[in-house]
């Protein structure tokens, strides 16, 4: 009688294409247990598992699994065969005679977005783009000449701050005491290229994680989203983000707001006004910041002033006044000193805080309103080189 031969089968681990892993960074707590669990993981160490990775991805800002210490080695080895930590890419670094740094950014598909970095007396502060373009148009800012392309990921919005807090060493070391007020990046503004609202669950998503107390760490009030003033999400980013929230405004009659903010002739000032008297309530904010460009002959004259103070009333609010940062070919010039003081003055007489921005980062195209990826600008010039050339 012939006796079959067996013997053990051992599963080798195979290690899957990077195609085909799944980023851990951008996913939400319960997203990232739902991948440990789909790979594996027992539910009832999911969550404890959960914490550890989001400590080392947040907090100490890791990348290496193989660094992951305090996880066992065979669940390492499941982790790096599973999923990848990847952020943008950064292509070029502008540093600006005044300290403001530019970073542009790859991002999946090749396509490309700005992100910048302001140094202030006792905080830093970047802005963070959401989309890639702008569906908005308006008429005197830069980014808004590029058209949409697309919507970013949260990994991609969260991949921003981190590759700033890489550039700037600014993840804590082992041992060493966690001060928050000493940090060089404090603030976040959603001020870069895109508009934040027309791709609200992924930029939600993504400040979830960074205000999450067990990794980056930054307070709802470190962190301001500037909308043009889509009406339907405002209460929605009340409730569910709960930050700061500034207002581009920039005109004070929808004549000229409809020229300058398209978006008005959907909802216009009379209507955006009446949601924002609701979103200090609901988000427990201090104040609205009204952000308004000063552009000569337009919208920066004694009665745009005093139009101004009666549309805030009833809104606790401050004003921006940002005097308009000028890039090639466009249709305005900034106010002189002289008329934006003027126009500052009769705010702050009317009780409003009405400080003036002072431009950072202009000779990098670093600015408010500057903002345009290096990719677009080219094949912008190369199609009007091409038109004068008549092919």
């Amino acid at each position: 009688m012939q006796v079959p031969i067996t013997q053990d089968v051992h599963t080798i681990p195979r290690k899957l294409p990077e195609s085909d892993r799944l980023n851990l960074i951008g996913l939400t707590r319960d997203a990232l247990r739902a991948a440990l669990i789909a790979v594996g993981t027992p539910e009832k160490q999911a969550r404890m598992r959960t914490n550890q990775l989001w400590q080392w991805l947040y907090h100490w800002g890791v990348r290496d699994f193989a660094l992951m210490t305090n996880l066992a080695k065979d669940f390492r080895a499941t982790l790096a065969e599973n999923f990848t930590i990847e952020l943008p890419e950064v292509m070029t670094r502008q540093v600006s005679e005044d300290g403001t740094r530019k970073y542009l950014v790859r991002i999946a598909g090749g396509h490309e977005v700005e992100v910048v970095y302001i140094p202030e007396d006792g905080r830093g502060t970047l802005c963070v783009s959401s989309q890639v373009g702008c569906t908005l148009t308006c008429s005197f800012c830069h980014t808004g000449t590029q058209k949409l392309v697309r919507n970013l990921t949260p990994g991609e919005i969260v991949g921003q701050v981190m590759l700033a807090r890489d550039d700037l060493g600014e993840w804590p070391e082992k041992g060493a005491p966690n001060d928050p007020t000493a940090r060089l990046l404090s603030n976040i503004v959603l001020m870069g290229m895109g508009e934040p609202l027309y791709n609200f669950e992924n930029v939600r998503d993504a400040m979830k994680i960074v205000m999450d107390g067990e990794g980056i760490a930054l307070g709802r009030r470190r962190i301001t989203l500037s909308t043009s003033g889509v009406v339907p999400e405002i209460a929605r980013t009340a409730r569910e983000i709960g930050c700061l929230l500034a207002v581009s405004f920039h005109a004070t009659t929808d004549e000229v707001r409809d020229t300058l903010v398209p978006i008005n002739k959907r909802w216009n000032i009379a209507v955006l006004l009446d949601a924002l008297r609701e979103y200090p309530k609901v988000s427990n904010s201090e104040r609205i910041t009204f952000e308004y460009v000063m552009l000569h002959g337009v919208n920066d004259s004694d009665d745009d002033a005093h139009r101004l103070v009666a549309l805030l009333q009833g809104i606790p609010a401050k004003v921006n006044l940002i005097p308009f940062n000028e890039w090639p070919g466009a249709p305005y010039t900034r106010s002189s000193n002289n008329r934006i003081h003027a126009f500052a003055k009769i705010l702050m007489e009317a009780g409003y805080a009405s400080p003036i921005r002072t431009p950072r980062g202009e000779d990098i195209m670093a600015a408010c309103g500057q903002l345009k990826s290096a990719t677009e600008r080219q094949r912008k010039s190369r199609a009007q080189i091409a038109a004068e050339a008549g092919l």
